[in-house]
């Protein structure tokens, strides 16, 4: 599905809708976004953890690599927040207990910088390429399942 988003309402809009497709399966349920540096990867996940009743702040863990968000009246128990752009490669993430993390189905897990570990995503991982087009102009483009996208 593609989307264009005029500004931030809008692109907020289309991440309620988009969190009312997800379904919770048998192991965690994981969005990949992708994008240049500043197209909006974060305001999505805000956006995303907004919808789920986050009320701490979501910030990129660019430093810490991940973070945890307790959910309540949700499909899932957990919002993990991980930013690969520091990662110089997937093996990384996997020391970080990536695997024990994709293992749990009340896992709801963002990763932001998705192209750097896309080869350790899951086959039927959610992806979400954001692209500046102009001022708060972007397409958003969703798949689920399949190949990563090569690019926005």
């Amino acid at each position: 599905m593609k989307f264009v988003s005029k500004n931030p309402e809008e692109t907020r809009k289309i991440a309620q809708e988009f969190l009312k497709t997800l379904r919770k399966s048998e192991r965690a349920t994981v969005v990949g976004l992708y994008g240049d540096l500043g197209t909006g990867k974060t305001a999505f996940s805000q956006f995303l953890g907004e919808a789920l009743g986050v009320h701490d702040p979501i910030q990129s863990p660019t430093f810490l690599i991940e973070k945890i968000y307790e959910l309540k009246r949700t499909p899932w128990e957990h919002l993990v927040h991980i930013d690969a752009y520091r990662l110089e490669s997937s093996d990384e993430l996997l020391n970080l207990g990536w695997r024990e993390i994709i293992k749990r189905p009340e896992n709801l897990v963002l990763v932001e910088w998705a192209d750097r570990v896309k080869e350790i995503l899951p086959e039927n991982a959610y992806h979400i390429a954001i692209k500046h087009v102009e001022d708060d102009e972007r397409e958003i483009h969703i798949e689920e399942g399949g190949e990563a996208p090569s690019s926005p």
